[in-house]
């Protein structure tokens, strides 16, 4: 698979099949992403990955608890602009669609929001994790190293959620993988597995703003 078309497949897949993922697989992805580029080369990214028990034991705490207070860290920031949810509003009116969820169902829609908690049934999670004393540049490296992950999963034919939700369980989750709350924040869980492409949820349309409206260029003739 071209990089172009890695970056063009990827999506965030929300209905996996149960069919398990090798061990090697994980490995050789991961073994590749850790190239990925890093301010002054600290590799800040840590990362537990999860399959059969010890997965099904982490969602049932999940399924059971409530969100912690207080947060771990904001997923929308405070007086983020309107332009911005506007994206947001857009993508989530699509996904609930294909769901067949109307916007004003509250009670399904935080159902559907729940799936979040089991990983959509992917067989496999991957949770992110950063030192405290580490600053906004790492985090940014963190992300660039989460996205040569999911791009490295295409390759091999698998498919990926980023799951900034599971912050929402971020103490609860370190507990059970036994990392410091202390010294360490959550950032956000991946779901790994094979595409449901049956499943029209993988398939309402993604919307991106136009490239002028992001970018400006200057000095070129």
């Amino acid at each position: 698979m071209k990089l172009s078309e890695a970056v063009a497949s990827r999506r965030s897949v929300r209905s996996f099949l149960d069919k398990p993922v090798d061990l090697a697989v994980l490995r050789r992805v991961l073994e590749k992403a850790q190239m990925s580029p890093s301010g002054c080369n600290f590799q800040p990214w840590e990362a537990t990955v999860l399959t059969g028990e010890p997965l099904r034991a982490l969602q049932a705490k999940m399924i059971a608890a409530g969100a912690q207070d207080p947060k771990e860290y904001d997923v929308i920031p405070h007086g983020i602009p309107q332009a911005y949810m506007d994206r947001l509003g857009v993508i989530t009116a699509r996904r609930l669609d294909k769901e067949g969820i109307a916007r004003e169902d509250a009670a399904k829609r935080a159902a559907s929001n729940a799936r979040n908690w089991n990983g959509f049934g992917a067989p496999v999670l991957l949770l992110c994790y950063l030192p405290r004393v580490m600053g906004p540049p790492q985090w940014s490296d963190v992300g660039m190293w989460l996205q040569t992950v999911m791009l490295l999963l295409r390759e091999e034919g698998l498919d990926s959620c980023a799951q900034e939700s599971l912050a929402a369980h971020g103490r609860l989750i370190k507990q059970h993988i036994g990392v410091s709350d202390e010294s360490h924040v959550f950032f956000c869980g991946m779901a790994i597995g094979y595409r449901d492409d049956e499943a029209p949820i993988n398939h309402y349309e993604r919307s991106r703003v136009a490239l002028d409206e992001a970018v400006r260029f200057h000095g070129f003739d």
